[in-house]
């Protein structure tokens, strides 16, 4: 019996397919050729990470720490600790990162999210997370989207934060420029500061101001609202609806720290302006004093921005206690978090829209999320009048916010690279991802049972 040849086994199948086919495309230099498509620069099963640096970009319009997570194989990762907060957030968590494999995304997050917490205290964890994601990508070569699944859409919609004066024709004219911009989606400041002044506008004990109790909530101010009050601020909506049209959504926010009724009253005052949601009209934790608010108000209650992980929106949703959710990315957990909390939502017959207010790093962390969420909605942005906002970053067209969307990188991790020459004009402290030794043994017994 003639010995048979088992040599090649993949090609001689291949170039016999070619022939009876007559597929040219299958021939040999085309085989040969294939792994110039392929991503060498990493053998994801091989990374480990091997440090963590930090530095702070000012007047973004915010403070914005970002990070850098290097690994063994030269590829590295950038996130953002939440605009406001600290880059410590992070750094006190790299030797609990260091030695791991960055692809391990969700391991490493479950690893250090009892190390977060709400407001800008999630700043750190959400940072590495969002690096991870952008190391995972490169190595695999892919964007962040199609690792979570894919896409919804190719833009993200924005709204931008405008400029707020107490004169509503000035500022409905600012506004409707954010519609002339291009913008789909609108948003104004709306507090009890326009009526601070006006006799018998605000009820509130003898002595106190309408900024005098800023970590008290809103329900243990004294402060309330008169019928006066409501209907001048009711007519400052109309002046700026009468500028901008009513055929635009527009969002309110920032009304002060007033009590539930106060939130009813003037909510049921603005039912004929059809706003798109009224914003954290009390804190986010109060979750039967919202559903009474939602339940009277016959206008989207939305909250969101301040809670950290997917938890409490559930509880939120599930309670119908508002009817839009705003996580913010730097805040919720980071991007597979908040794409978890979004599913959640939909679930419950909730839509999500998202806060951000970063640099483009944290930014384009939203914009995959966005990108892979079905009940997204829009996406907010506080950087459109900050000029070199866009040029903080390399790999993406400029500016990155054209008429009111953002398009979705398709180039591997978050798909942008740090401009170093624009970020070394912005610091606000000197040094470039300086060495951080001082954090490798940070340590503690971290286990939570016994």
């Amino acid at each position: 019996m003639a010995q048979k040849n088992y040599s090649h086994p993949r090609r001689s199948f291949l170039k016999n397919a070619a022939g009876a086919l007559g597929l040219g495309f299958w021939a040999d230099e085309t085989l040969d050729a294939l792994p110039q498509n392929t991503n060498t620069n990493s053998k994801p099963t091989d990374l480990k990470i091997t440090d963590m640096r930090a530095l702070t970009v000012r007047g973004a319009p915010m403070t914005c720490p970002i990070i850098r997570i290097d690994t063994n194989q030269g590829i590295y990762g950038l996130g953002e600790v939440r605009d406001g907060a600290s880059k410590t957030y992070a750094l006190f968590l790299k030797s609990r990162i260091v030695g791991e494999n960055p692809c391990n995304i969700d391991k490493i997050f479950r690893k250090i999210k009892q190390f977060g917490g709400h407001s800008r205290q999630g700043g750190g964890v959400c940072g590495i997370e969002m690096a991870l994601w952008d190391l995972a990508g490169k190595a695999y070569n892919v964007p962040v989207y199609q690792m979570l699944g894919g896409k919804f859409r190719d833009s993200i919609r924005c709204y931008a934060d405008t400029t707020e004066s107490n004169d509503p024709k000035v500022y409905g004219q600012r506004l409707k420029g954010r519609r002339d911009e291009g913008f789909t989606w609108l948003k104004m400041d709306l507090g009890v500061d326009l009526v601070a002044d006006v006799p018998g506008a605000l009820t509130m004990p003898v002595g106190q101001r309408v900024n005098s109790n800023p970590n008290t909530q809103h329900m243990f101010t004294g402060m309330e609202l008169t019928e006066k009050g409501v209907q001048l601020m009711a007519d400052f909506v109309a002046q700026i609806r009468e500028a901008v049209g009513m055929d635009i959504p527009l969002s309110a926010d920032h009304f002060g720290h007033i009590g539930v009724n106060s939130c009813i009253r003037l909510g049921k005052a603005l039912t004929k302006y059809n706003m798109a949601w009224l914003e954290d009209m009390i804190p986010w934790q109060r979750t039967d004093l919202l559903k009474q608010i939602a339940d009277a108000v016959d206008i989207p209650i939305l909250t969101g921005e301040d809670i950290y992980l997917k938890e409490n929106f559930i509880e939120l949703c599930r309670a119908h206690a508002v009817d839009i959710i705003h996580p913010d990315l730097a805040t919720s957990g980071g991007i597979l978090e908040t794409k978890k909390i979004g599913d959640a939502a939909e679930d419950l017959g909730v839509p999500m829209a998202m806060h951000f207010a970063g640099s483009p790093i944290s930014c384009m962390a939203n914009v995959h999320c966005a990108a892979a969420t079905e009940n997204f909605l829009v996406l907010e942005n506080h950087s459109v009048d900050v000029p070199w906002w866009s040029d903080l970053v390399n790999g993406v067209d400029k500016p990155i916010v054209k008429k009111g969307f953002i398009a979705v990188p398709e180039k591997p991790g978050l798909g942008v690279t740090l401009n170093e020459a624009v970020v070394k004009q912005h610091l606000l402290e000197p040094g470039y991802f300086e060495p951080t030794p001082e954090w490798d043994r940070e340590r503690s017994a971290d286990r939570l049972w016994s």
